[in-house]
Protein backbone atom coordinates (compact mmCIF):
# COMPACT_ATOMS: atom_id res chain seq x y z
CA UNK A 1 0.00 0.00 0.00
CA UNK A 2 1.60 3.31 -1.05
CA UNK A 3 2.35 5.76 1.74
CA UNK A 4 4.14 8.68 0.07
CA UNK A 5 1.36 11.19 0.74
CA UNK A 6 -0.89 8.96 2.84
CA UNK A 7 0.40 7.64 6.15
CA UNK A 8 -1.05 4.22 6.98
CA UNK A 9 -0.86 2.74 10.47
CA UNK A 10 -2.53 -0.49 11.63
CA UNK A 11 -2.83 -1.87 15.15
CA UNK A 12 -5.14 -4.59 16.46
CA UNK A 13 -7.54 -4.44 13.54
CA UNK A 14 -7.71 -0.63 13.51
CA UNK A 15 -6.17 1.20 10.54
CA UNK A 16 -5.58 4.95 10.52
CA UNK A 17 -5.19 6.81 7.23
CA UNK A 18 -3.55 10.21 7.65
CA UNK A 19 -3.57 12.65 4.75
CA UNK A 20 0.01 13.89 4.75
CA UNK A 21 0.35 17.16 2.82
CA UNK A 22 0.32 19.56 5.77
CA UNK A 23 2.07 22.34 3.85
CA UNK A 24 -1.00 22.55 1.57
CA UNK A 25 -3.59 21.85 4.28
CA UNK A 26 -3.79 18.30 2.93
CA UNK A 27 -5.29 19.51 -0.34
CA UNK A 28 -6.08 16.63 -2.67
CA UNK A 29 -3.73 16.47 -5.63
CA UNK A 30 -3.80 13.55 -8.06
CA UNK A 31 -1.14 11.42 -6.30
CA UNK A 32 -2.88 11.75 -2.92
CA UNK A 33 -6.29 10.99 -4.43
CA UNK A 34 -4.91 7.88 -6.12
CA UNK A 35 -3.26 6.69 -2.90
CA UNK A 36 -6.40 7.29 -0.85
CA UNK A 37 -8.65 5.62 -3.42
CA UNK A 38 -6.45 2.55 -3.68
CA UNK A 39 -5.90 2.30 0.08
CA UNK A 40 -9.63 2.39 0.79
CA UNK A 41 -10.30 -0.31 -1.78
CA UNK A 42 -7.62 -2.51 -0.21
CA UNK A 43 -8.87 -1.93 3.32
CA UNK A 44 -12.42 -2.78 2.33
CA UNK A 45 -11.27 -6.18 1.06
CA UNK A 46 -8.89 -6.91 3.96
CA UNK A 47 -10.65 -9.07 6.55
CA UNK A 48 -7.96 -8.32 9.15
CA UNK A 49 -9.03 -4.64 9.16
CA UNK A 50 -12.02 -4.18 11.46
CA UNK A 51 -12.32 -0.38 11.61
CA UNK A 52 -10.78 2.62 9.83
CA UNK A 53 -9.97 6.19 10.89
CA UNK A 54 -9.38 8.99 8.37
CA UNK A 55 -7.63 12.15 9.56
CA UNK A 56 -5.16 14.80 8.43
CA UNK A 57 -1.72 15.85 9.58
CA UNK A 58 -1.12 19.40 10.72
CA UNK A 59 -3.77 22.06 11.22
CA UNK A 60 -6.25 20.86 8.59
CA UNK A 61 -8.27 17.73 7.98
CA UNK A 62 -8.39 18.39 4.25
CA UNK A 63 -8.75 21.62 2.28
CA UNK A 64 -10.40 19.77 -0.61
CA UNK A 65 -9.29 19.81 -4.21
CA UNK A 66 -5.85 21.21 -4.95
CA UNK A 67 -7.22 24.05 -7.08
CA UNK A 68 -3.84 25.20 -8.38
CA UNK A 69 -3.13 21.74 -9.74
CA UNK A 70 -6.60 21.57 -11.29
CA UNK A 71 -6.10 24.89 -13.07
CA UNK A 72 -2.77 23.67 -14.45
CA UNK A 73 -4.41 20.48 -15.73
CA UNK A 74 -7.29 22.40 -17.31
CA UNK A 75 -4.87 24.75 -19.07
CA UNK A 76 -2.70 21.92 -20.34
CA UNK A 77 -2.63 20.82 -23.96
CA UNK A 78 -4.26 17.51 -23.13
CA UNK A 79 -7.20 16.99 -25.52
CA UNK A 80 -9.41 15.62 -22.73
CA UNK A 81 -8.21 16.29 -19.18
CA UNK A 82 -9.11 13.40 -16.86
CA UNK A 83 -12.28 13.79 -14.80
CA UNK A 84 -11.16 13.68 -11.20
CA UNK A 85 -14.76 13.34 -10.00
CA UNK A 86 -15.28 10.08 -11.89
CA UNK A 87 -11.76 8.69 -11.54
CA UNK A 88 -11.00 9.68 -7.95
CA UNK A 89 -13.72 11.23 -5.82
CA UNK A 90 -16.59 8.92 -6.74
CA UNK A 91 -14.59 5.74 -5.98
CA UNK A 92 -13.29 7.26 -2.71
CA UNK A 93 -16.79 8.11 -1.47
CA UNK A 94 -18.22 4.80 -2.66
CA UNK A 95 -15.51 2.85 -0.85
CA UNK A 96 -16.17 4.69 2.43
CA UNK A 97 -19.97 4.40 2.30
CA UNK A 98 -20.01 0.75 1.22
CA UNK A 99 -17.03 -0.44 3.26
CA UNK A 100 -18.18 -3.45 5.34
CA UNK A 101 -16.65 -2.01 8.50
CA UNK A 102 -16.97 1.25 10.44
CA UNK A 103 -15.16 4.35 9.15
CA UNK A 104 -14.45 7.26 11.52
CA UNK A 105 -13.53 10.79 10.47
CA UNK A 106 -11.22 12.45 13.01
CA UNK A 107 -11.60 16.06 11.91
CA UNK A 108 -8.60 17.91 13.28
CA UNK A 109 -9.10 21.25 11.48
CA UNK A 110 -10.78 22.70 8.43
CA UNK A 111 -12.63 20.25 6.18
CA UNK A 112 -13.45 22.02 2.93
CA UNK A 113 -15.04 20.96 -0.33
CA UNK A 114 -14.13 17.38 -1.17
CA UNK A 115 -12.40 17.15 2.21
CA UNK A 116 -15.73 17.84 3.90
CA UNK A 117 -17.33 15.30 1.59
CA UNK A 118 -14.93 12.62 2.80
CA UNK A 119 -15.87 13.38 6.40
CA UNK A 120 -19.60 13.33 5.54
CA UNK A 121 -19.25 9.90 3.94
CA UNK A 122 -17.83 8.39 7.12
CA UNK A 123 -20.07 6.58 9.59
CA UNK A 124 -19.26 8.88 12.49
CA UNK A 125 -17.35 12.12 12.92
CA UNK A 126 -15.21 13.14 15.90
CA UNK A 127 -14.07 16.75 15.70
CA UNK A 128 -11.55 18.84 17.56
CA UNK A 129 -12.72 22.15 19.00
CA UNK A 130 -10.92 24.02 16.21
CA UNK A 131 -12.48 22.00 13.39
CA UNK A 132 -14.72 23.63 10.80
CA UNK A 133 -16.59 22.65 7.66
CA UNK A 134 -17.10 24.74 4.53
CA UNK A 135 -18.51 23.91 1.11
CA UNK A 136 -16.55 26.28 -1.06
CA UNK A 137 -17.70 25.03 -4.46
CA UNK A 138 -19.94 28.01 -5.22
CA UNK A 139 -17.07 30.40 -4.50
CA UNK A 140 -15.30 29.12 -7.61
CA UNK A 141 -18.41 28.73 -9.75
CA UNK A 142 -18.86 24.99 -9.25
CA UNK A 143 -21.58 22.71 -7.96
CA UNK A 144 -21.12 20.16 -5.19
CA UNK A 145 -19.68 16.74 -5.94
CA UNK A 146 -18.11 13.80 -4.09
CA UNK A 147 -21.49 12.59 -2.90
CA UNK A 148 -22.40 15.71 -0.91
CA UNK A 149 -25.88 15.84 -2.47
CA UNK A 150 -26.45 12.33 -1.07
CA UNK A 151 -24.65 12.40 2.28
CA UNK A 152 -25.18 15.90 3.67
CA UNK A 153 -29.01 16.10 3.48
CA UNK A 154 -29.15 12.76 5.30
CA UNK A 155 -27.01 14.19 8.10
CA UNK A 156 -28.43 17.70 8.62
CA UNK A 157 -31.58 17.82 6.46
CA UNK A 158 -32.19 19.23 3.01
CA UNK A 159 -32.74 22.88 3.98
CA UNK A 160 -29.57 23.16 6.03
CA UNK A 161 -27.56 21.27 3.41
CA UNK A 162 -28.72 23.69 0.72
CA UNK A 163 -27.84 26.66 2.89
CA UNK A 164 -24.33 25.33 3.54
CA UNK A 165 -23.75 24.81 -0.18
CA UNK A 166 -25.26 28.08 -1.40
CA UNK A 167 -23.77 30.41 1.21
CA UNK A 168 -20.39 28.65 1.46
CA UNK A 169 -19.95 29.89 5.02
CA UNK A 170 -17.80 27.99 7.54
CA UNK A 171 -19.55 25.91 10.20
CA UNK A 172 -17.50 25.77 13.39
CA UNK A 173 -17.27 22.78 15.71
CA UNK A 174 -19.88 24.06 18.16
CA UNK A 175 -22.45 24.62 15.42
CA UNK A 176 -21.52 21.32 13.78
CA UNK A 177 -22.31 19.50 17.03
CA UNK A 178 -25.59 21.37 17.47
CA UNK A 179 -26.78 20.45 13.98
CA UNK A 180 -25.63 16.83 14.10
CA UNK A 181 -22.91 17.35 11.53
CA UNK A 182 -20.47 15.77 13.99
CA UNK A 183 -21.15 13.34 16.83
CA UNK A 184 -18.49 14.44 19.30
CA UNK A 185 -16.31 17.50 19.86
CA UNK A 186 -13.17 17.26 22.00
CA UNK A 187 -10.17 19.43 22.74
CA UNK A 188 -7.53 19.53 20.04
CA UNK A 189 -5.10 17.59 22.22
CA UNK A 190 -7.73 14.92 22.88
CA UNK A 191 -8.72 14.16 19.30
CA UNK A 192 -6.24 11.37 18.62
CA UNK A 193 -7.03 9.48 21.81
CA UNK A 194 -10.79 10.00 21.39
CA UNK A 195 -10.78 8.76 17.79
CA UNK A 196 -8.57 5.79 18.57
CA UNK A 197 -10.65 4.91 21.61
CA UNK A 198 -13.77 4.86 19.49
CA UNK A 199 -11.96 3.00 16.72
CA UNK A 200 -10.70 0.34 19.14
CA UNK A 201 -14.20 -0.10 20.52
CA UNK A 202 -15.65 -0.61 17.06
CA UNK A 203 -12.78 -2.87 15.96
CA UNK A 204 -13.48 -5.19 18.89
CA UNK A 205 -17.21 -5.28 18.11
CA UNK A 206 -19.45 -7.39 15.85
CA UNK A 207 -17.95 -6.42 12.52
CA UNK A 208 -20.24 -8.68 10.49
CA UNK A 209 -23.25 -7.03 12.12
CA UNK A 210 -21.74 -3.60 11.48
CA UNK A 211 -21.43 -4.44 7.79
CA UNK A 212 -25.07 -5.53 7.67
CA UNK A 213 -26.19 -2.39 9.52
CA UNK A 214 -24.37 -0.17 7.03
CA UNK A 215 -25.81 -2.05 4.07
CA UNK A 216 -29.33 -1.96 5.48
CA UNK A 217 -29.32 1.74 6.36
CA UNK A 218 -27.75 2.80 3.06
CA UNK A 219 -30.40 0.84 1.20
CA UNK A 220 -33.25 2.01 3.40
CA UNK A 221 -32.35 5.68 2.94
CA UNK A 222 -33.81 5.62 -0.57
CA UNK A 223 -35.85 2.41 -0.81
CA UNK A 224 -39.53 1.71 -0.19
CA UNK A 225 -40.59 0.35 3.19
CA UNK A 226 -41.48 -3.09 1.86
CA UNK A 227 -38.14 -3.50 0.10
CA UNK A 228 -36.31 -2.31 3.21
CA UNK A 229 -38.17 -4.78 5.44
CA UNK A 230 -37.29 -7.59 3.04
CA UNK A 231 -33.60 -6.70 3.08
CA UNK A 232 -33.60 -6.37 6.87
CA UNK A 233 -35.09 -9.85 7.17
CA UNK A 234 -32.51 -11.30 4.79
CA UNK A 235 -29.59 -9.67 6.58
CA UNK A 236 -30.93 -10.66 10.00
CA UNK A 237 -31.05 -14.30 8.97
CA UNK A 238 -27.50 -14.02 7.67
CA UNK A 239 -26.26 -12.41 10.89
CA UNK A 240 -28.09 -14.85 13.13
CA UNK A 241 -26.18 -17.72 11.56
CA UNK A 242 -22.74 -16.24 12.27
CA UNK A 243 -20.62 -17.62 15.07
CA UNK A 244 -20.36 -14.10 16.49
CA UNK A 245 -24.13 -13.89 16.97
CA UNK A 246 -24.38 -17.39 18.43
CA UNK A 247 -21.57 -16.67 20.88
CA UNK A 248 -22.91 -13.22 21.79
CA UNK A 249 -26.42 -14.49 22.49
CA UNK A 250 -25.02 -17.27 24.69
CA UNK A 251 -22.86 -14.74 26.52
CA UNK A 252 -25.91 -12.49 27.03
CA UNK A 253 -27.85 -15.32 28.65
CA UNK A 254 -24.87 -16.17 30.85
CA UNK A 255 -24.33 -12.47 31.71
CA UNK A 256 -20.84 -12.48 30.22
CA UNK A 257 -19.07 -10.14 27.81
CA UNK A 258 -19.03 -11.50 24.24
CA UNK A 259 -15.87 -11.85 22.20
CA UNK A 260 -16.38 -11.03 18.55
CA UNK A 261 -14.05 -12.69 16.04
CA UNK A 262 -15.63 -11.61 12.76
CA UNK A 263 -16.94 -14.99 11.74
Amino acid sequence: MPTELLHVESTDGLTTLTLDRPESLNALNVPLKVELRDALEELGADSSVRAVIITGRGRAFCAGQDVAERVDITRSDAPAPPSTVVEHYNPIITSIVTMPKPVIAAVNGVAAGAGAAIAFACDTRVASANASFVLSFARVGLTVDSGISWTLPRIVGLARARSMALLAEPVNAVRALETGLVDTVVGADELVSAAHGLGARLASGPTLAYAAIKESMTFGATAALGDTLALEAELQVRCSRTQDALDAMAAFVEKQQPLFRGR
